[in-house]
Protein backbone atom coordinates (compact mmCIF):
# COMPACT_ATOMS: atom_id res chain seq x y z
CA UNK A 1 0.00 0.00 0.00
CA UNK A 2 1.30 3.57 -0.95
CA UNK A 3 1.11 6.09 1.35
CA UNK A 4 -0.95 9.33 0.22
CA UNK A 5 2.38 11.21 0.65
CA UNK A 6 5.88 9.87 2.08
CA UNK A 7 5.55 9.77 5.75
CA UNK A 8 8.45 10.43 8.56
CA UNK A 9 10.22 8.03 10.46
CA UNK A 10 9.97 10.22 13.32
CA UNK A 11 6.16 10.94 13.11
CA UNK A 12 5.62 6.66 12.90
CA UNK A 13 7.92 6.41 15.77
CA UNK A 14 5.69 8.64 17.86
CA UNK A 15 2.63 7.26 16.48
CA UNK A 16 3.87 3.79 17.45
CA UNK A 17 5.38 4.65 20.36
CA UNK A 18 8.76 2.74 19.10
CA UNK A 19 11.94 3.37 19.49
CA UNK A 20 13.90 4.41 16.22
CA UNK A 21 17.17 2.66 15.33
CA UNK A 22 19.26 3.79 11.98
CA UNK A 23 18.32 6.24 9.50
CA UNK A 24 16.13 8.42 11.96
CA UNK A 25 15.47 10.60 9.23
CA UNK A 26 14.24 8.53 6.95
CA UNK A 27 10.81 8.72 4.94
CA UNK A 28 8.18 5.84 4.01
CA UNK A 29 6.60 5.66 1.27
CA UNK A 30 4.42 3.24 1.89
CA UNK A 31 3.87 -0.10 3.61
CA UNK A 32 4.04 -3.93 2.62
CA UNK A 33 4.46 -7.47 3.62
CA UNK A 34 7.28 -9.62 2.66
CA UNK A 35 6.24 -10.92 -0.64
CA UNK A 36 5.67 -7.88 -1.68
CA UNK A 37 8.82 -5.06 -0.60
CA UNK A 38 10.29 -2.31 -2.55
CA UNK A 39 12.67 0.29 -1.63
CA UNK A 40 11.16 2.61 0.85
CA UNK A 41 8.35 0.15 2.26
CA UNK A 42 7.88 -0.33 5.64
CA UNK A 43 7.60 -4.25 6.64
CA UNK A 44 6.85 -5.88 10.04
CA UNK A 45 9.01 -8.95 11.21
CA UNK A 46 8.11 -11.05 14.71
CA UNK A 47 10.21 -13.82 14.93
CA UNK A 48 13.99 -14.43 15.15
CA UNK A 49 13.48 -16.79 12.71
CA UNK A 50 12.60 -14.02 9.78
CA UNK A 51 14.53 -10.95 10.76
CA UNK A 52 17.89 -11.44 8.20
CA UNK A 53 14.63 -11.99 5.33
CA UNK A 54 13.16 -9.10 6.21
CA UNK A 55 16.36 -7.25 6.87
CA UNK A 56 18.02 -8.13 3.55
CA UNK A 57 15.11 -7.52 1.88
CA UNK A 58 14.38 -4.71 -0.70
CA UNK A 59 12.37 -2.58 1.96
CA UNK A 60 13.98 0.58 3.70
CA UNK A 61 12.46 0.61 7.44
CA UNK A 62 11.63 -2.86 9.77
CA UNK A 63 9.33 -2.67 12.24
CA UNK A 64 10.53 -5.43 14.79
CA UNK A 65 10.08 -6.70 18.36
CA UNK A 66 14.09 -6.13 19.17
CA UNK A 67 17.20 -3.87 18.51
CA UNK A 68 19.44 -5.95 15.49
CA UNK A 69 22.56 -4.77 13.43
CA UNK A 70 20.80 -2.98 10.83
CA UNK A 71 22.81 -1.74 7.04
CA UNK A 72 23.43 2.06 6.71
CA UNK A 73 20.45 3.48 5.49
CA UNK A 74 18.04 1.40 6.77
CA UNK A 75 16.29 2.02 10.21
CA UNK A 76 14.64 -0.27 12.68
CA UNK A 77 11.07 0.71 14.57
CA UNK A 78 11.33 -1.61 17.90
CA UNK A 79 8.25 -2.56 19.68
CA UNK A 80 6.96 -4.88 21.49
CA UNK A 81 4.14 -6.45 18.93
CA UNK A 82 4.78 -5.72 15.15
CA UNK A 83 1.84 -7.37 13.81
CA UNK A 84 -0.23 -5.16 15.85
CA UNK A 85 1.96 -1.98 14.77
CA UNK A 86 1.02 -3.30 11.04
CA UNK A 87 -2.95 -3.01 11.98
CA UNK A 88 -2.38 -0.17 13.50
CA UNK A 89 -0.89 1.68 10.10
CA UNK A 90 -2.99 -0.04 7.75
CA UNK A 91 -6.29 1.26 9.81
CA UNK A 92 -4.94 4.78 9.74
CA UNK A 93 -4.08 5.03 6.40
CA UNK A 94 -6.47 2.90 4.90
CA UNK A 95 -9.54 2.76 7.43
CA UNK A 96 -13.00 1.53 6.96
CA UNK A 97 -15.54 3.20 5.07
CA UNK A 98 -19.21 2.42 5.49
CA UNK A 99 -21.35 2.16 2.38
CA UNK A 100 -24.13 4.30 2.65
CA UNK A 101 -25.68 3.70 -1.55
CA UNK A 102 -25.04 0.80 -3.92
CA UNK A 103 -22.10 2.61 -5.81
CA UNK A 104 -19.90 5.21 -4.13
CA UNK A 105 -20.19 8.85 -4.90
CA UNK A 106 -16.32 8.62 -4.91
CA UNK A 107 -16.33 5.67 -7.62
CA UNK A 108 -15.47 6.88 -10.97
CA UNK A 109 -17.21 5.33 -13.92
CA UNK A 110 -15.78 5.70 -17.73
CA UNK A 111 -18.17 6.58 -20.74
CA UNK A 112 -20.08 3.62 -22.22
CA UNK A 113 -19.64 1.32 -18.93
CA UNK A 114 -22.94 -0.25 -17.95
CA UNK A 115 -23.79 -0.85 -14.10
CA UNK A 116 -26.67 -3.88 -14.24
CA UNK A 117 -29.05 -2.89 -11.09
CA UNK A 118 -28.42 -4.41 -8.01
CA UNK A 119 -24.45 -4.62 -8.85
CA UNK A 120 -22.15 -2.82 -5.69
CA UNK A 121 -19.37 -0.22 -6.80
CA UNK A 122 -17.10 1.19 -3.66
CA UNK A 123 -15.50 3.52 -2.29
CA UNK A 124 -12.67 4.71 -4.79
CA UNK A 125 -13.35 2.54 -7.27
CA UNK A 126 -12.01 3.22 -10.46
CA UNK A 127 -13.98 1.52 -13.36
CA UNK A 128 -12.50 2.61 -17.21
CA UNK A 129 -14.91 2.83 -20.72
CA UNK A 130 -16.99 0.52 -22.30
CA UNK A 131 -17.48 -2.20 -19.37
CA UNK A 132 -20.18 -4.77 -18.74
CA UNK A 133 -21.09 -5.32 -14.94
CA UNK A 134 -23.70 -7.75 -14.28
CA UNK A 135 -25.98 -7.88 -11.47
CA UNK A 136 -25.12 -8.55 -7.90
CA UNK A 137 -21.26 -8.40 -8.80
CA UNK A 138 -19.39 -6.85 -5.99
CA UNK A 139 -16.56 -4.49 -6.18
CA UNK A 140 -15.13 -3.35 -3.29
CA UNK A 141 -13.05 -0.51 -2.41
CA UNK A 142 -10.04 1.07 -4.28
CA UNK A 143 -10.27 -1.89 -6.78
CA UNK A 144 -9.05 -0.38 -10.23
CA UNK A 145 -10.83 -2.02 -13.79
CA UNK A 146 -9.33 -1.25 -16.99
CA UNK A 147 -11.60 -0.65 -20.32
CA UNK A 148 -13.78 -3.39 -22.31
CA UNK A 149 -13.94 -5.58 -19.22
CA UNK A 150 -17.09 -8.03 -18.77
CA UNK A 151 -17.82 -9.38 -15.07
CA UNK A 152 -20.65 -11.65 -14.73
CA UNK A 153 -22.99 -12.02 -12.39
CA UNK A 154 -22.64 -12.91 -9.01
CA UNK A 155 -18.29 -12.24 -8.68
CA UNK A 156 -16.85 -10.71 -6.18
CA UNK A 157 -13.48 -8.26 -6.67
CA UNK A 158 -11.82 -7.50 -3.73
CA UNK A 159 -12.52 -9.23 -0.83
CA UNK A 160 -10.23 -9.58 1.91
CA UNK A 161 -6.86 -11.32 1.85
CA UNK A 162 -7.44 -15.23 3.54
CA UNK A 163 -4.25 -13.96 5.59
CA UNK A 164 -3.29 -14.23 9.18
CA UNK A 165 -1.37 -13.53 11.83
CA UNK A 166 -0.11 -17.04 13.74
CA UNK A 167 1.11 -17.63 17.39
CA UNK A 168 -0.32 -20.36 19.12
CA UNK A 169 1.06 -19.18 22.89
CA UNK A 170 -2.07 -17.17 22.71
CA UNK A 171 -6.16 -17.59 23.03
CA UNK A 172 -6.79 -16.69 19.38
CA UNK A 173 -4.01 -18.64 17.29
CA UNK A 174 -4.76 -16.79 14.05
CA UNK A 175 -5.33 -12.98 14.02
CA UNK A 176 -6.41 -11.58 10.34
CA UNK A 177 -4.07 -8.94 8.67
CA UNK A 178 -6.12 -6.25 7.84
CA UNK A 179 -6.49 -6.05 3.75
CA UNK A 180 -5.15 -2.99 2.37
CA UNK A 181 -3.73 -4.09 -0.94
CA UNK A 182 -6.25 -3.78 -4.03
CA UNK A 183 -7.43 -5.48 -7.37
CA UNK A 184 -6.04 -4.22 -10.92
CA UNK A 185 -7.70 -5.89 -13.41
CA UNK A 186 -6.68 -5.12 -16.86
CA UNK A 187 -8.13 -4.42 -20.18
CA UNK A 188 -9.85 -6.46 -22.28
CA UNK A 189 -10.72 -8.99 -19.26
CA UNK A 190 -13.69 -11.47 -19.47
CA UNK A 191 -14.47 -12.80 -15.80
CA UNK A 192 -17.55 -14.95 -15.48
CA UNK A 193 -20.04 -15.75 -13.07
CA UNK A 194 -19.32 -17.13 -9.23
CA UNK A 195 -15.68 -15.72 -9.34
CA UNK A 196 -13.90 -14.36 -6.35
CA UNK A 197 -11.24 -12.22 -6.63
CA UNK A 198 -9.39 -11.64 -3.39
CA UNK A 199 -6.98 -7.80 -2.50
CA UNK A 200 -3.71 -8.07 -1.86
CA UNK A 201 -3.02 -7.71 1.64
CA UNK A 202 -0.92 -5.14 1.16
CA UNK A 203 -0.20 -4.56 -2.11
CA UNK A 204 -2.22 -5.80 -5.66
CA UNK A 205 -3.47 -8.75 -7.27
CA UNK A 206 -3.53 -8.34 -10.81
CA UNK A 207 -5.86 -9.95 -13.68
CA UNK A 208 -3.32 -9.21 -17.03
CA UNK A 209 -4.84 -7.72 -19.81
CA UNK A 210 -7.14 -10.14 -22.70
CA UNK A 211 -7.13 -13.02 -19.88
CA UNK A 212 -10.28 -14.60 -19.93
CA UNK A 213 -12.07 -16.39 -16.86
CA UNK A 214 -15.01 -19.00 -16.73
CA UNK A 215 -17.13 -19.55 -13.85
CA UNK A 216 -16.75 -20.01 -10.24
CA UNK A 217 -13.02 -19.52 -9.79
CA UNK A 218 -11.09 -18.35 -7.22
CA UNK A 219 -7.80 -15.90 -6.87
CA UNK A 220 -5.86 -15.13 -3.95
CA UNK A 221 -4.27 -12.25 -2.72
CA UNK A 222 -1.83 -10.78 -4.36
CA UNK A 223 -1.46 -13.26 -7.14
CA UNK A 224 -0.53 -11.57 -10.29
CA UNK A 225 -1.89 -13.60 -13.96
CA UNK A 226 -0.13 -12.70 -16.82
CA UNK A 227 -1.48 -11.44 -20.21
CA UNK A 228 -3.88 -13.79 -22.06
CA UNK A 229 -4.16 -16.44 -19.92
CA UNK A 230 -7.25 -19.10 -20.04
CA UNK A 231 -8.64 -20.29 -17.00
CA UNK A 232 -11.48 -22.80 -16.94
CA UNK A 233 -14.06 -23.60 -14.37
CA UNK A 234 -13.59 -24.36 -10.36
CA UNK A 235 -9.81 -23.23 -10.81
CA UNK A 236 -8.27 -22.43 -7.17
CA UNK A 237 -5.54 -20.27 -7.01
CA UNK A 238 -3.47 -19.71 -3.68
CA UNK A 239 -1.82 -15.82 -2.58
CA UNK A 240 1.18 -14.48 -3.93
CA UNK A 241 1.31 -17.05 -6.94
CA UNK A 242 3.19 -15.21 -10.66
CA UNK A 243 1.34 -16.97 -13.28
CA UNK A 244 3.02 -15.88 -16.35
CA UNK A 245 1.17 -14.84 -19.60
CA UNK A 246 -0.68 -17.48 -22.28
CA UNK A 247 -0.92 -19.59 -19.27
CA UNK A 248 -4.05 -22.28 -19.56
CA UNK A 249 -5.36 -23.83 -16.33
CA UNK A 250 -7.94 -25.98 -17.18
CA UNK A 251 -10.90 -27.29 -15.13
CA UNK A 252 -10.50 -27.60 -10.85
CA UNK A 253 -6.99 -27.16 -11.23
CA UNK A 254 -5.50 -26.11 -7.94
CA UNK A 255 -2.26 -23.98 -7.14
CA UNK A 256 -0.43 -23.60 -4.03
CA UNK A 257 0.69 -20.27 -2.98
CA UNK A 258 4.01 -18.22 -3.58
CA UNK A 259 5.17 -20.12 -6.61
CA UNK A 260 5.48 -19.14 -10.17
CA UNK A 261 4.20 -20.99 -13.65
CA UNK A 262 6.15 -19.89 -16.41
CA UNK A 263 4.56 -18.39 -19.88
CA UNK A 264 2.70 -20.58 -22.03
CA UNK A 265 2.57 -23.35 -19.68
CA UNK A 266 -0.93 -25.47 -19.82
CA UNK A 267 -2.45 -27.50 -16.95
CA UNK A 268 -4.42 -30.20 -17.66
CA UNK A 269 -7.76 -30.46 -15.69
CA UNK A 270 -7.57 -31.48 -12.14
CA UNK A 271 -4.23 -31.32 -11.57
CA UNK A 272 -2.78 -30.07 -8.49
CA UNK A 273 0.22 -27.53 -8.61
CA UNK A 274 2.25 -27.56 -5.28
CA UNK A 275 5.66 -26.38 -6.60
CA UNK A 276 6.59 -24.12 -9.66
CA UNK A 277 6.71 -24.64 -13.48
CA UNK A 278 8.20 -24.01 -16.33
CA UNK A 279 6.79 -22.61 -19.52
CA UNK A 280 6.02 -24.28 -22.55
CA UNK A 281 5.07 -27.09 -21.44
CA UNK A 282 2.11 -29.16 -20.61
CA UNK A 283 1.21 -30.48 -17.26
CA UNK A 284 -1.19 -32.86 -16.01
CA UNK A 285 -1.64 -34.80 -12.17
CA UNK A 286 -1.27 -34.11 -8.34
CA UNK A 287 1.43 -33.17 -7.72
CA UNK A 288 1.84 -32.21 -11.49
CA UNK A 289 4.36 -33.74 -13.82
CA UNK A 290 4.99 -33.64 -17.63
CA UNK A 291 2.06 -34.78 -19.30
CA UNK A 292 3.69 -37.10 -21.61
CA UNK A 293 5.63 -38.70 -18.56
CA UNK A 294 2.87 -38.56 -16.40
CA UNK A 295 0.65 -40.92 -19.04
CA UNK A 296 3.17 -43.36 -19.61
CA UNK A 297 3.22 -43.76 -15.72
CA UNK A 298 -0.54 -44.29 -15.42
CA UNK A 299 -0.26 -46.87 -18.43
CA UNK A 300 2.25 -48.57 -16.26
CA UNK A 301 0.16 -48.91 -13.30
CA UNK A 302 -3.02 -50.23 -15.10
CA UNK A 303 -0.06 -52.97 -16.01
CA UNK A 304 0.25 -53.93 -12.54
CA UNK A 305 -2.34 -56.38 -12.04
CA UNK A 306 -0.65 -58.19 -14.92
CA UNK A 307 2.61 -58.22 -13.93
CA UNK A 308 1.93 -59.12 -10.86
CA UNK A 309 0.53 -62.27 -12.00
CA UNK A 310 3.41 -62.88 -14.11
CA UNK A 311 5.55 -62.57 -11.18
CA UNK A 312 3.75 -65.32 -9.62
CA UNK A 313 3.38 -67.93 -11.96
CA UNK A 314 7.76 -67.58 -11.81
CA UNK A 315 7.46 -68.82 -8.31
Amino acid sequence: MRFPSPVSLQWLATFLNAALVGNTNGMATGINEIHKVEAGDLVFVDHPKYYDKCIQSAASFIIINKAVPVPEGKALLVVDEPFEAYQKITAHFRPFEKATQNISPSAVIGSGTYIAPNAFIGHHVQIGTNCIVQPNVTILDHCIIGNNVVIQAGTVIGSDAFYYNTKKNREVWYKKMNSCGRVLIEDDVEIGAGCTIDRGVSHDTVIGRGTKMDNMIHIGHDTVLGKNCLIAAQVGIAGAVEIGNGVVLWGQVGVSKTLTIGDNAVVLAQSGVPGSLDGGKIYFGSPTEEASYKRRELVWIKRIPEIWEKVKNLK
